[in-house]
């Protein structure tokens, strides 16, 4: 194991958590309060810092004692890190939390706040349900805890991480990884805009199709509806007949359907949009786009109102990259990493410049 951090009190960190992340902070309540600086500790007690190999569980935190706190020696740091996911281990002393306060440790301190504003890490490859230790402190974070940084230097410090970390475009960024980083969850939740929510297979074509619903169609339409979502292990994950039939269209499970179909129902005709959701090919191509075409045609709708849509993770990795030469005019693409944003690729043959 590498040199472990400085030694620092629980109250030193509980003191500069308010400073670190100030009012309007995504779930301040959770990042700023005791157990999290109690969290925070005990990353920092054994050696939990991004770059190394150590990761804690929230079985660390509330089997801590506050003996066991006061033991600053690198020795006592490293054993109770080792020992502390043993059965039945206990440190001598007072626990500063009983076994119950496993959920808010993960699902509050952990994965709805440490995590959202990107002040600690998730070990990716580890299933949800797995028991064994998965967090670990960012280190530029990590760092803001030295007991030697102080006055201008730490104001400093903390400028510059906020300004890394709080950011609308950091917070996306942070999204985006922690999403990714659950490829390997066995389920990806998603909740359609009429409150139904269904499971979809694990993988990232899943959760770029969650982020399609959830936030491509609540961003650019003004009434989003779903029509239709399929994924790579069923053809056929959920088609709403009802609003399809009502608007004209005729869903049948067939190989020209893209991934998702959405509808627009607050505007005076309604607008369909065809969405290809890319893990690793398949964009709207020309061909597509004409086979989509038919289905549309079929269903006797003006094509100004049909829409077609390619979404990605982001923009600077290897699929878009790969298929952008084959994206079809007159389409868009969309990147969950850079949601407010979408490409169009125009074939307007009108001139865009005037000298």
């Amino acid at each position: 194991m590498s040199k472990l951090p400085p030694y620092v009190t629980r109250e030193l960190i509980h003191e500069r958590l308010p400073i670190i992340f100030p009012e309007g902070t995504t779930n301040r309540n959770y990042i700023i309060r005791e157990m999290a600086a109690s969290t925070i500790f005990t990353m920092l007690y054994i050696g939990a810092v991004e770059g190394e190999e150590t990761f804690i569980g929230p079985v660390h935190v509330y089997r801590m004692t506050t003996e066991q706190s006061t033991l600053a020696d690198d020795e006592s740091r490293k054993d109770y890190g080792k020992k502390a996911m043993s059965k039945g281990f206990q440190p001598e002393g007072k626990r500063w939390y009983a076994d119950n306060t496993r959920e808010p440790i993960r699902d509050e301190t952990l994965r709805e706040g440490l995590i959202q504003v990107g002040a600690v890490i998730s070990k990716v490859g580890l299933p949800t349900t797995s028991s064994r230790p998965r967090y670990a402190l960012q280190k530029d974070f990590a760092k803001l805890f030295d007991p030697d940084l102080l006055d201008e230097e730490l104001d400093k410090a903390i400028k510059d991480w906020q300004d890394k970390n709080l950011s609308a475009a950091a917070r996306t960024r942070i999204s985006l990884a922690s999403r990714t980083a659950d490829e390997n969850s066995e389920r990806v939740l998603v909740t359609f805009p009429n409150g139904e929510a269904r499971n979809l297979s694990a993988g990232l074509s899943s959760i770029i199709s969650k982020a399609v619903v959830e936030v491509f169609a609540h961003k650019f339409l003004k009434r989003p509806a779903v029509l239709w979502l399929s994924t790579s292990d069923a053809k056929v994950t959920f088609v709403d007949d009802v609003v399809a039939k009502a608007i004209g269209l005729d869903i049948e499970a067939d190989k020209n359907l893209p991934d998702v179909i959405l509808a627009d129902l607050g505007t005076p005709e309604p607008l369909l949009i065809f969405i290809e959701v890319v893990a690793t090919d398949g964009p709207i191509s020309e061909r597509r786009k004409s086979a989509l075409y038919e289905i549309s045609d079929k269903a006797g709708f003006d094509r100004k109102h049909i829409v077609f849509v390619t979404a990605y993770r982001e923009r600077q990795v290897q699929p878009f990259r790969k298929t952008i030469p084959d994206l079809a005019w007159g389409s868009f693409a969309w990147f969950m990493s850079e949601p407010e944003h979408l490409i169009f690729l125009s074939n307007d043959d009108r001139k865009l410049f005037e000298f």
